[in-house]
């Protein structure tokens, strides 16, 4: 296991944890991340949170693909050192990557090269049934997962989802409102992530089960800035009374007068 694995500064220990597990599986094994990540005990959240850095740093990277029969499926490729999307993609295919090879380039499993052939992640047979590896924890449904689940299937006609399937769509949508996203951010991800216009899809259920089940951390907010002061010469007012130069007094009402005039001690049509 290469040590700057283990002393990266930007992997949290979950993270490192599940790597180093999965890079530690038999050279036979085709157990997706989610899995493995049951058996090392972390929970959903952290999951999703160790799967996000592992993708930025480059030691996970990922493909969602549709079968002939309309299943979507995920080929993932692990890595024990970074590569680039072209280096995944070419050891993803069997095909040379392109340029010198970065060094530490995996050469076999035990110290961390991914499966001669990547493991998948398969959408469900039937949408009524996700599979096991996908669901850690299973979030229960709320009644805003619900709302937002409607206002998704309002987006597209093509989301034709079988009403058994709604609370499986509700529950994993209250995982992304508890996760800290806003409806209109979830349905914008949804949108992301819809096949082109003119293509058709087979599996609306699969398929949105497949684009919620993936939780990331909720972006965060900017600090709202403070409201700009006023400055003290926005609240003068310019006195109607004759004077050599404009003068500007602050007045207490809706006086038009500075002071001085009003105790007559310049009289209205003198000057200064």
């Amino acid at each position: 296991m290469p040590n700057e694995i283990l002393r990266h500064p930007r992997l949290s220990s979950d993270a490192v944890r599940l790597l180093t597990w999965q890079l530690s599986l038999p050279d036979d094994a085709k157990d997706p991340l989610s899995k493995t990540a049951c058996q090392a005990g972390i929970g959903k959240c952290a999951f999703n949170r160790a799967k996000a850095e592992l993708k930025r740093e480059g030691y996970l990277h990922e493909w969602r693909q549709q079968g002939v029969r309309g299943l979507w499926s995920t080929v993932q490729l692990v890595s024990n050192v970074p590569l680039k999307p072209e280096q995944a993609l070419a050891l993803r295919d069997g095909a040379p990557a392109g340029g010198s090879p970065a060094a530490g380039e995996p050469t076999g499993r035990t110290v961390g090269r991914h499966p001669d052939k990547p493991a998948l992640e398969n959408t469900p047979h039937h949408p009524g049934t996700p599979p096991e590896a996908e669901t850690p924890a299973a979030p229960a449904a709320t009644e805003a997962g619900r709302q937002l689940v409607a206002t998704v299937l309002d987006l597209e006609p093509r989301l034709r989802v079988p009403r058994g399937m709604l609370p499986q769509l509700a529950a994993l949508a209250s995982a992304w409102l508890e996760a800290g996203h806003t409806p209109g951010g979830v349905r914008a991800h949804v949108q992301r992530s819809l096949p082109g216009p003119k293509q058709p899809i087979l599996k609306p259920g699969g398929l949105l089960w497949y684009i919620l089940s993936d939780v990331p951390p909720a972006p965060v907010a900017e600090a709202a800035r403070p409201e700009p002061v006023q400055p003290r010469i926005a609240r003068l007012r310019e006195c109607e009374g004759v004077h050599t130069q404009a003068r500007l007094f602050r007045p207490e009402g809706d006086e038009e007068f500075c002071g001085e005039c009003l105790r007559g001690q310049m009289p209205a049509g003198a000057s200064t």
